[in-house]
């Protein structure tokens, strides 16, 4: 397994999560609130959309530093 193959994993996993997390929020500011039991595991409903903004601008990050270094050819073949 090569360096290429591995950063490729990740790049796909990120991009998978990231239209998880996109999907997740609520236009209406609902958010992850209006799941369920999966908004007890915050402490607040405001807490939840913080973490999952967090999350999905922390994904957005890396899906794009990761497409800027796949594209480019930096990785060893």
């Amino acid at each position: 397994m090569t360096v290429t193959n591995i950063v490729q994993g990740i790049w796909t996993f990120s991009a998978v999560a990231l239209v998880v997390l996109v999907l997740l929020h609520s236009p209406k500011g609902d958010g992850i609130g209006a799941i369920g039991g999966q908004a007890q595991l915050f402490s607040s409903t405001k807490s939840a959309e913080n973490t999952l903004n967090r999350v999905t601008w922390a994904l957005t990050a890396i899906f794009l530093g990761l497409t800027v270094v796949l594209s480019a050819g930096w990785l060893p073949k």
